[in-house]
Order: C-alpha cells, then sequence, then structure tokens
C-alpha cells in the first residue's frame, strides 16, 4: 500500500500551467529525486503534498496516520529563531506541563484526572525520546556539520546554511514516515553531505527530494522523476541510470522522426498525386491523413527539443597564441592567518596553460581565501605568487557584481563589446534570454540570471586562466552539463572552487584538497575524500583520547566532599520528587540501551556487508569505511556495557 499517491494534479498561476496532470505514487523505501529546470514547478508539487497549497484539479490520497516531514528551503518558515539547537518546543513544553502535574500532584494525590494526564504527558515525552534528545540531536548536527559553539547558539544567531542544518536535524529525529526535502544539500561540504547520504539510505520510510546535486542523486535516489513543461517523466534507478536512459529514448526519437519525414514526404506525394489526376473525394482524405500525421510529428519534434531549449554557451579561442602548456601561475609557500588562527600553510602549485584544476575542502576552510589570493585581494602572510606576464584572467565569484544595476541586459552587453543589437541579441539568446528577456533591468534578475550574463561579458574577454567560485550555484542541472561541456571544450586553463561533486569528477584533470591547514594535490576527488575521512577517524580518536586522559587526571585529583549532618537524610518533601527523577533517569537509561542494540545490529549489518566486497573489486573508501564501521561497534559496545552496568 503507497504512503501517499498524486493522482492527475492540474495547478496554475495567473493562467500559466505549472501542472498538468502529474501523476506519482510513493510507497515504503522508495527515494524519488524531482528534477527540472527552475521555475518548472518542483517545490510547488512539494507544497501541494503538504497541504499548503491546493490543486486546482486532481487529488492527494495519504494513508492513514501517515506522517510526513516537510523541508523547505526557506528555515524561517520551519524553525522559531529565538530557539536554540538542542532544544524541541515540543518537548520544553511537556516539561512544564510535567513539572506543572507534579507540583499539583503533591497536593492533590488522588486526583485520577492528574494520574492520567501525568501519564499521557509521559508517555508522549518517552515516544519522542526526549529523556536523550539532546544527545541524539548534537550527533546528528556532528553529522551535518554544525559543532562547537554554533550547537549552543540561539538560531537568530546562525547563517542559513547553519539553520537549515538545525532543521534538517529536527526533522530527521522525529523519524516522519515520508521525508520531502528540498534542496537539502544546500550549503554543506563533503562530509556532511555524506553523513547525509549513508543516513537516507539507511531510512526506513519514503523520500521525495528535490535537488540539482547530481552526485547526491546517485548515491539516495532509487527513482528519479523529471518535472518539465507540466508534465513528469518517471525513471527507474538513480540519475546516471536516468540520462542513459533518456540518451536511449532520445536517439529513439530521433529515428521515429526520421521515418516519419519519410512516411509524410510520401504521404505529401501521393496527396498532390490524387490533386493533379482530380480526384478530389481521395485528395481530401489524404488530406487530412497529411495533416494527422504532420501534427503528430510536430509533438514528437518537441518533445525531441525539450533539453535543447537550456543555456548554449560560446567559448571563443584565447588570445595567446604561444605555448599552451606555458606556465600561467606559480604559488610557492603560500599562508594565510586571521586572528591568529592560520586557514592554510606551505601551499605549493602551479597552473599551466590547459590545466583544469579544482579546490575542495570543507566550509570555511579557506578555498576561497585562496582564490582571493590568486586575484591580489588580500595578501598572503608569507609565500610567493608569480603570474605570467601579458596573461588575461577572468574570475567569476560567488556573488557577482555590475557597475549599474539600472541598466538593461543589453545595455551592459553592448556597451562592453563592439556588438550590434542584433548580434548582442543573438548572443544572450545562448545564455537563455530571449525575446523581452535582454531588456530586463539587472536589479530585477534572478541570482542564476546574473550569473549567466556574467559569464556571457567573462567569456567575451577570451581570458587565459578562469578564476570560478562555486561556479554551478543557482544553475538548474541541464544548464549545469551545458556550462560543463563547455569548459571541457574551453582552450584555456580553469582553476575552479567548487563542491559539487559531478562538476569536479567531469571537469577536474587535478585536484588541491584541504586537509586542515594543509593543502595536498590529488589525482580525482575520490582519493581525495578517502583521504580526508582517513584523516578524520584519526583526528577524532586522537581528540577521544585526550579527552578521556584529561578526565582521569580530573577524577584522580577530586577529592571526596565531606558529608554534612544537615544533608544526611533526604527531606521527606523532597523523596516524592527524587523517585519522580529516578523513574524518568531509569525509563531514559532503558531507552539509550535499546538505541545501543539497535545501532550495534545496523553496524554489525554494515560491517557484514563490507566484508562481502573484499577482493579485487574492493574500492579504497570500503576498506577506510570498514575501519570506521570497527571503530564505531567497538565505542558502541563500551557504551552499551556502561549503561547495562550502571
Amino acid at each position: 500500500m503507497s504512503l501517499f499517491s498524486l493522482q492527475n494534479i492540474q495547478k496554475a498561476y495567473f493562467g500559466r500551467s505549472v501542472l498538468a496532470g502529474v501523476s506519482l505514487r510513493l510507497d515504503r523505501g522508495d527515494r524519488v529525486a524531482l528534477i527540472g529546470e527552475n521555475g518548472a514547478g518542483k517545490t510547488t508539487l512539494l507544497r501541494l503534498i503538504t497541504g499548503a497549497e491546493k490543486p486546482d484539479m486532481g487529488s492527494i490520497i495519504t494513508s492513514e496516520r501517515v506522517v510526513v516531514g516537510y523541508l523547505s528551503q526557506h528555515v524561517e518558515d520551519i524553525c522559531d529563531l529565538d530557539s536554540h539547537s538542542l532544544v524541541s518546543q515540543e518537548l520544553t513544553d511537556l516539561e512544564d506541563e510535567l513539572r506543572q502535574l507534579e507540583i499539583q500532584m503533591g497536593h492533590h494525590l488522588d486526583d485520577k484526572q492528574l494520574l492520567t494526564r501525568y501519564a499521557e504527558c509521559t508517555a508522549r515525552y518517552e515516544a519522542l525520546d526526549g529523556y536523550d534528545f539532546p544527545r541524539r540531536m548534537q550527533e546528528a548536527l556532528e553529522g551535518l556539520g554544525l559543532s562547537g559553539d554554533a550547537i549552543n547558539r540561539p538560531l537568530s544567531t546562525l547563517s542559513g546554511g547553519e539553520r537549515m542544518r538545525v532543521a534538517l536535524a529536527r526533522l530527521l529525529l522525529r523519524a516522519p514516515d515520508v521525508l520531502l526535502l528540498d534542496e537539502p544539500t544546500n550549503h554543506m561540504d563533503a562530509s556532511a553531505q555524506e553523513w547525509l547520504e549513508n543516513y537516507l539510505q539507511r531510512f526506513k520510510g519514503a523520500v521525495l527530494l528535490v535537488s540539482h546535486d547530481r552526485a547526491f542523486i546517485d548515491q539516495v535516489a532509487t527513482t528519479v522523476a523529471e518535472l518539465s513543461m507540466g508534465q513528469l517523466t518517471v525513471r527507474p534507478g538513480n540519475y546516471s541510470n536516468f540520462k542513459m536512459i533518456e540518451a536511449n529514448d532520445q536517439l529513439t526519437l530521433i529515428r521515429t522522426i526520421k521515418q516519419m519525414e519519410k512516411d509524410l514526404a510520401h504521404q505529401e506525394s501521393v496527396t498532390q498525386t490524387m490533386l493533379s489526376h482530380r480526384k478530389m473525394s481521395s485528395y481530401h482524405a489524404r488530406e487530412k491523413v497529411v495533416a494527422k500525421l504532420s501534427a503528430e510529428l510536430d509533438q514528437i519534434r518537441d518533445r525531441a527539443k525539450l533539453h535543447q531549449t537550456q543555456l548554449k554557451f560560446n567559448f571563443l579561442p584565447v588570445q595567446n597564441s604561444g605555448d599552451k602548456d606555458k606556465q600561467l601561475l606559480l604559488a610557492s609557500d603560500l599562508e594565510i592567518a586571521f586572528n591568529a588562527r592560520t586557514l592554510f600553510t606551505q601551499v605549493n602549485f602551479e597552473v599551466r596553460g590547459r590545466d583544469k584544476l579544482c579546490v575542495c575542502g570543507p566550509n570555511g576552510c579557506g578555498k576561497s581565501t585562496l582564490l582571493a589570493l590568486l586575484l591580489g585581494k588580500i595578501p598572503s602572510s608569507t609565500g610567493t605568487l608569480r603570474l605570467a606576464s601579458g596573461a588575461v584572467f577572468g574570475h567569476m565569484g560567488q556573488h557577482v557584481q555590475f557597475q549599474d544595476e539600472h541598466v538593461t541586459v543589453l545595455a551592459e552587453l553592448l556597451s562592453r563589446f563592439d556588438l550590434d543589437e542584433s548580434g548582442g541579441r543573438s548572443l544572450l539568446a545562448r545564455y537563455g534570454f530571449r525575446d523581452v528577456d535582454v531588456f530586463k533591468s539587472i536589479s530585477v534578475l534572478s541570482g542564476g540570471e546574473r550569473a549567466r550574463l556574467y559569464l556571457c561579458c567573462l567569456l567575451l574577454e577570451q581570458p587565459d586562466l578562469l578564476l570560478l567560485d562555486e561556479p554551478t550555484n543557482h544553475l538548474d542541472i541541464h544548464s549545469r552539463e551545458i556550462l560543463e561541456q563547455a569548459l571541457l571544450d574551453f582552450p584555456g586553463a580553469i582553476f575552479a572552487v567548487s563542491h559539487d561533486r559531478y562538476f569536479i569528477d567531469r571537469i577536474a584533470r587535478k585536484i588541491l584538497g584541504f586537509i586542515g591547514t594543509a593543502v595536498k594535490p590529488f589525482e580525482t576527488y575520490e582519493n581525495y575524500r578517502v583521504y580526508a575521512r582517513a584523516e578524520q577517524v584519526q583526528t577524532d580518536l586522537t581528540a577521544k583520547a585526550s579527552k578521556a586522559e584529561k578526565a582521569a587526571i580530573q577524577d584522580s585529583q577530586r577529592s571526596s566532599p565531606p558529608k554534612s549532618a544537615a544533608f544526611a537524610e533526604k527531606p521527606a518533601v523532597l523523596s516524592n520528587l527524587n523517585k519522580s527523577q529516578e523513574r524518568k533517569e531509569n525509563a531514559r537509561r532503558k531507552e539509550m540501551i535499546r538505541a545501543a542494540e539497535v545501532t550495534i545490529e545496523q553496524l554489525e549489518a554494515e560491517r557484514d556487508e563490507l566484508e562481502t566486497r573484499f577482493g579485487s573489486d574492493a574500492r579504497a573508501e570500503d576498506y577506510a569505511r570498514y575501519a570506521v564501521v570497527l571503530e564505531e561497534i567497538d565505542a558502541t559496545y563500551v557504551r552499551y556495557l556502561e549503561l547495562s552496568e550502571s
């Protein structure tokens, strides 16, 4: 039985159809990735499922008692910004009510209504795992890359990305039957993305997620559904499988078009023969056949062109006509430190005329700072940076700026380059600006439109080296893939900062990966992540050992406080409260024991599954993960025994 289903959903805004007969079914265990162009209606579909909006036609059927959890892109819609990360408002309200009930029960011990309500609140609190909520919330936040003082600060003081992680962690801890996730990997670094991937792979319910992160979809999705022109195309498997099936379908469409064109030409020839022989009855009948065939052919051609209306980037040859492998940039022993904190040190690399290099690392490690250093925006603490004389550098940051925000798209382009209006409009069409779009003011452009216009202007400058900071931000999947192909064809060098793993795998011939304050070269992104995970495991083990050693020293130095006669016996008034607290602690301990048992079972299953892979086909990351799993099993067993013996 499905958890929910959409049946012939239709939705329009101001006369524009967004969803035109969409149907979808989600069963337990399904993980469906919803993809499509920006503005195709993906978020609208999620809002319809949650009931935030109503369909114009069609029905949404949800099974009885199914709990749906929704992560919106707009965190202010789902979080109280005055709350703290480790606090659940529902649990806080329950705790307050339980305290009030305990006070009232102290005065009215025989009040059955109070006892019944107390039992209900306690059951609800235990069902929400309230005793263990802070620990589980902290583990989830740390897995998502949020730790340190950020965990204990109000949400109002956190960045948008940090707030989103808090909202996601709270949602995951609720363990709903259905997860609706709208761009869940936004602002996440690689470690957080991998943690979320592992969680969703083990999730027992159903997942419907909107994402432009193709590597994330490849790891998580069991089905991919593309929303285009109001219609939903559903294909089994992950994104790579979706593209393979799509390519085969496109090939079939092209063959069908060619055959139908032959049939249409034949029918038109027969029709003309009928007309020339004055067989008017046969002529009119044949005319209807031609019209019907022509209409069918137009529909199939439209289907074949669906993915040919995306951005079309055009890179002109670089100005340098000399050695294409000449050294453009040489960095030696670079180091940056702010307020006694070292971002990176002893950084050494070079960029030659045809290099395609990507910089990778966790959020806040210094990737964009390194790029700013190359652009001369900040001085280095130490080190040397040499640039080739006469080389033209082009740069695109995460937030593009224009000198005059009030001019039109076309006027901006014509003011920079020697183009007539016809040539300018033709060029802008390749970047998605068609018809009246070229007369939009820059100030009203979306983030993606601004990026496209900036790229259009940047590439006309014919740079030797492109310096790109998160170039795929704001672009949908099809636009990203066209950009990637254009960058592969670009004859100059590329130095890109990116967290888009799919983009990195396609573009980069070399990786500069941040490991702590060091920046090391790697041949592939996969090699970098295996190394980074192994380093993180070692760092965590060292930190745990140091913490345990410090705690042992403190325990040995701590003397037992002298007993006071005033506290030799517990006052009778505290007895009932202590018993209540003891019951809570026992319930909390039992829940933690059950959680440890489940964790051990899951880890041992993963360990057994990993062991089946070992052999000639085993990958390096399998062994790295195996080591982590063994360590987690040992740590969980220790915790289980401590809880059982207490």
